[in-house]
């Protein structure tokens, strides 16, 4: 049941029963009703998120993490480019003797840091991303084109630095068998002193000769006063020469190796007993071949050989 409402008669002062009106109640019931409807659309929405907004909060929050952590890695990408970049310019091409690469080459025409807010997830966000990747990606072909042409280089080099005289052309493991360095010398035979291009291994007959690197052989044969000799092109400007041998290993037009045996000890020609007189030549003169002999010694024997080349005198050609 509903309870009666009173109210005071002023006059009176008694209460007396107040009429209700319904439909007035149901009205200003209505109305406030619609005024809270349209209150809830009109505030709410600026302090309490939907369901729809809260999950495209949430997918916000999510794509601003991705796009954080894609912005680490490409700066990361980034980093070890440069740090490859640098070893490149600073140690690969200086090793190999290469042209520098341009700086704006290498950055391929990008410069600089872009400090766009990550907070802004519109359009310019991906586009950012989008041209980091783009500006990584040329670098990158940038700098493969160079790793090509050094592979080119080092494969280049490594004929080169086999090709070169490079260790002794008899076995020395006891570095006993220099007699006669480079330089001028009297000679045993002739009786003057002349040029003594080369240096004088002691050994017995028969003992092996070696090439000092790769090359073809440009003559096999007697003649002048080294008897049977030698001679070996080894291309960039080197040339050696092998005198006084007992027997021939090779022929004229042979392709050898470093380290062939391409003949033996012998004392034929200007000679006073059996040794190896061996010469290197770099672009047609005369070169101390006690230069060449590092692939044949440590640090240690070769500064030995040095001093021994230095008092060697018993010049036996």
């Amino acid at each position: 049941m509903s309870k009666q409402r009173y109210e005071l008669d002023p006059i009176t002062l008694e209460y007396i029963p107040v009429k209700r009106n319904r439909w007035k109640e149901i009205l200003v019931f209505l109305t406030a009703g619609v005024v809270f409807m349209v209150l809830g659309f009109l505030i709410l929405p600026h302090y309490f998120d939907t369901p729809d907004e809260l999950a495209l909060r949430r997918e916000n929050e999510d794509l601003k993490l991705h796009v954080a952590v894609l912005d680490k890695k490409f700066d990361h990408l980034e980093a070890v480019l440069k740090n490859i970049q640098k070893r490149d310019k600073n140690l690969y091409r200086l090793l190999f003797e290469a042209e520098p690469i341009p700086d704006d080459v290498r950055e391929a025409g990008y410069g600089g840091s872009d400090d766009a807010n990550l907070n802004d997830l519109s359009a310019d966000a991906v586009t950012r991303l989008n041209r980091k990747m783009e500006a990584l990606s040329k670098k990158l072909v940038v700098q493969s084109q160079s790793f090509d042409e050094l592979i080119r280089l080092a494969k280049e080099k490594e004929k080169y630095l086999s090709h070169i005289p490079a260790i002794q052309p008899v076995e020395n493991k006891d570095l006993k068998r220099l007699a006669s360095g480079f330089g001028r010398r009297f000679h045993p035979i002739l009786k003057i002193w002349r040029p003594h291009n080369g240096l004088d291994f002691t050994a017995k007959t028969g003992t092996p000769i070696y090439a000092t690197g790769d090359g073809v052989v440009t003559y096999a044969g007697r003649g002048s006063g080294f008897g049977l000799h030698v001679k070996i092109d080894h291309g960039y400007g080197y040339e050696t020469v092998y005198a006084h041998m007992s027997r021939m290993a090779v022929r004229k037009g042979q392709k050898v190796k470093r380290g062939q045996i391409i003949g033996y000890v012998g004392s034929t020609g200007l000679s006073t007993g059996p040794h190896l007189h061996y010469e290197v030549h770099y672009k047609g003169k005369p070169v101390n071949p006690i230069y060449y002999f590092y692939r044949d010694l440590n640090a240690e024997d070769y500064e030995k050989l040095m001093e021994i080349s230095k008092t060697a005198q018993q010049s036996l050609d």
